[in-house]
């Protein structure tokens, strides 16, 4: 499913996100950037240890934020790691805002043109997916409204679920 935005387009598709052929993919983190399980862990797996070896070397990333490091051996040429919220930590919503803010702007800031995204904050840190989805998306709408290189912002769902959670989200965006 695509949605056009300005001279962007939103996409949504099922699968591996490893496995995503554009200038980033972005890791749901934490603050420490240690790679550990879900989206992180098959980042790690797939990428190689340099990327957590880059990620060492920044040490820390606090939650909204977004640090950037190559992709090692994955198709995508580089990891923007996103620090989204736990569930319950208090302010979620505006922490996973401005967590897709920050990787967007990291994005554009390395002249990338193509970034693809998880659900972040839904595995491990407990976030609800319908939630994520709608704050998600709208985050992204609202960024392709304005001046931006960006060209192709894909969400890349691990399950039928949050796929066709996604898919509707999007539909209803107006």
């Amino acid at each position: 499913m695509k949605k056009e935005v300005n001279d962007g387009v939103i996409e949504l598709t099922q699968g591996d996100i490893t496995e995503s052929v554009t200038d980033a993919i972005v890791n749901a983190a934490n603050s420490q950037l240690i790679l550990g399980a879900g989206v992180a862990g098959a980042i790690a797996k797939n990428g190689g240890p340099v990327i957590q070896e880059e990620c060492n070397a920044i040490g820390h990333c606090p939650v909204g934020g977004a640090v950037i490091t190559t992709g090692g051996n994955l198709p995508a040429s580089h990891v923007i790691h996103a620090v989204g919220p736990r569930q319950g930590e208090g302010d979620e919503e505006q922490k996973l805002k401005q967590a897709t803010l920050s990787s967007l702007d990291c994005a554009e800031k390395n002249g990338l043109t193509s970034i693809t995204f998880p659900a972040i904050s839904t595995g491990v840190f407990g976030f609800p997916i319908e939630d994520c989805a709608h704050i998600m998306l709208t985050a992204t709408q609202e960024y392709l409204q304005q001046n931006t290189q960006l060209k192709l912002i894909r969400f890349t769902l691990f399950d039928a679920k949050g796929f066709k959670t996604f898919q509707q989200v999007l539909g209803n965006l107006r």
